[in-house]
């Protein structure tokens, strides 16, 4: 089942918390277009390539047709990719450990993110405080992330809070009610939580750990795409550099495009974008080029392992298609 933000983020502000499913297509009158299905995650982050993509009719111009699905998060899209109904997702940092075991290939990286945070209620100022607490977080995301570093800089493990798996539209419910003490999210979610809970602590951000540890999101394709039909990664890798070169140019613009293909206000995407760093394709190819993308993806592999989600993870070059990035 498809669970979306996009809903979410509208009706939530208005105190709303249901939140249907729904998948989104895009479909014109493309000539000899290949169809295409891409998921995407409708907060900032998630949607703006996607959302520049249709705004600009970039889809189109690189002869793509696309079914665009939304999802709440990366693990989710991972599972479709390996269930035959998903050929590109987009993942967080909190999911890149399963294109780390082999579950898709990692074909084009997306920005830099410092939008997570550990927040606590008020009355707790630091994560010594929460220990023994209840923290809710969704499993596998760049808030779990979040939550283990700072637990760790703390001098603490995650057994020593009380960790409840939510998905990201219940911990802000969760939240907003008192039902739990904590919880490792991100923005724009935390944005939406301050409207309920405006005296809430931030006990750990993930600037606090740049760059030493590195947050990328990136987008993924299906094993079966990856290894049968590389004319195709191109096509959608090429999509996403004019989107990314797009956004670059003017993230504000950009914002604007992402609100009203997710129907929402712009303020809480506005957040959000103020909390990553955007490099151009041309600078994402160099970064490729030049080993910065592996060394993200190297960290991120060291912090799987010491978490446990991991304990023999595939090098980067095994599961970064750079070569199609770099030369496409």
């Amino acid at each position: 089942m498809e669970l979306t933000r996009r809903h979410f983020l509208t009706t939530a502000a208005a105190g709303a918390l249901a939140i249907p499913a729904l998948s989104l297509t895009t479909r014109g009158a493309f000539a000899q277009a290949t169809p295409v299905r891409i998921g995407y995650i409708a907060d900032y982050f998630g949607t703006s390539l996607t959302a520049i993509a249709s705004d600009q009719d970039l889809w189109a111009k690189h002869g793509l047709e696309p079914e665009l699905k939304v999802f709440t998060n990366g693990p989710i899209q991972i599972q479709a990719l390996g269930a035959g109904s998903l050929d590109f997702g987009y993942v967080g940092p909190g999911a890149l450990w399963l294109p780390a075991t082999g579950k898709a290939k990692l074909v084009a990286m997306n920005a830099l993110g410092l939008s997570d945070r550990v927040i606590a209620q008020v009355g707790f100022n630091s994560m010594a405080d929460l220990k023994g607490k209840k923290i809710g977080v969704p499993e596998g995301t760049s808030g779990d992330m979040l939550l283990r570093l700072a637990l760790a800089k703390a001098g603490m493990q995650l057994s020593d809070v009380e960790v409840i798996k939510m998905d990201p539209p219940t911990v802000v419910s969760a939240f907003a009610s008192k039902q739990i003490d904590g919880a490792g999210i991100w923005y724009p979610l935390v944005g939406i939580i301050k409207k309920t809970v405006p005296d809430l602590v931030e006990v750990a951000k993930s600037a606090d750990f740049y760059p030493a540890n590195s947050f990328p999101s990136a987008f993924v394709a299906r094993n079966e795409v990856a290894d049968q039909d590389p004319e195709l990664v191109k096509k959608f890798i090429a999509v996403m550099k004019d989107a990314n070169d797009y956004r670059a140019a003017d993230v504000p613009r950009s914002v604007d495009i992402t609100a009203k293909f997710l129907s929402v206000p712009a303020e809480p995407l506005v957040t959000e974008s103020q909390n990553g760093q955007f490099l151009t394709s041309a600078e994402l190819v160099t970064a490729t080029k030049d080993g910065t993308v592996f060394n993200w993806l190297n960290g991120l592999n060291e912090q799987f392992v010491a978490f446990g989600k991991l304990q023999n993870p595939l090098d980067p070059k095994d599961y970064y298609l750079a070569d199609l990035y770099a030369g496409n």
